[in-house]
């Protein structure tokens, strides 16, 4: 149970960190509007690292499905906790984006458009195939950065957090255009879920049909990135 809740803890943290960076620069009269697209990655590059901070001697502070599946392929974690963790993780990151509607409520009222952006990722350009392998690629990068960080059998500790922290830095400013750079499929379907549920003004659709893409291309990659890792 400490482990689960290390896990919850963290994700929210990270998602109402990472979201809310999302909402300051998107919706309306908030001191952040239009700031940018580099304001957006730092933002959750130090989301990452206050989730890894806190979570890291507790849970080992994987924060993230694809992380979790990909250390189980490895041999760096127990098979037998991977439900566990992932359920942790999809709770902690509705909690988080459920903060962070509440902390910005009187400015999603004040923005007309559609907010779905600010709870969870899409494509610029929409081409599930071509998304999926962009999905794939980042999260594979970040595996393949994350496995050299990677010591102890749990997962990452908190002095990792920093290391961790940039990688996601620079997959956000490197790949994040196409797709916005899930390489979480926690951090996007929990908050999707979320959206489709709270009453939103201006809220059309939560964009299910794309929902898979963050979800397979994540662990895809994380996958294959166990697979080399394993080879070398």
């Amino acid at each position: 149970m400490t482990a689960f809740m290390g896990e919850v803890i963290g994700t929210a943290l990270l998602i109402t960190l990472g979201n809310g960076v999302v909402a300051n620069v998107v919706l309306n009269k908030t001191l952040g509007h239009k700031s940018g697209w580099i304001v957006i990655t730092m933002g959750w590059a130090v989301a990452v690292f206050v989730g890894v901070i806190f979570a890291g001697p507790i849970s080992g502070a994987h924060l993230n499905p694809a992380v979790t599946i990909a250390l189980a392929v490895a041999g760096k974690f127990a098979w037998a906790d991977v439900p566990l963790y992932i359920v942790a993780q999809l709770l902690g990151a509705c909690m988080g984006s459920l903060m962070m509607w509440l902390a910005y409520k009187k400015h999603f009222d004040a923005t007309e458009t559609d907010h779905l952006g600010v709870f969870c990722t899409g494509p610029t350009i929409s081409s599930p195939i071509d998304n999926l392998l962009t999905e794939v690629i980042a999260t594979f990068v970040f595996m393949m950065a994350v496995f050299s960080i990677v010591k102890p059998a749990s997962g990452i500790g908190s002095l990792d957090a920093l290391p961790v922290s940039l990688i996601v830095l620079a997959i956000g400013l490197c790949m994040g255009g196409p797709t916005g750079y899930a390489i979480n499929p926690a951090r996007d379907l929990g908050p999707r879920f979320i959206h489709s549920i709270l009453p939103i003004k201006g809220k059309r659709s939560s964009n299910w049909s794309y929902a898979w893409v963050p979800i397979i291309g994540p662990i895809v990659g994380a996958v294959i990135a166990a697979f080399v890792i394993q080879a070398l």
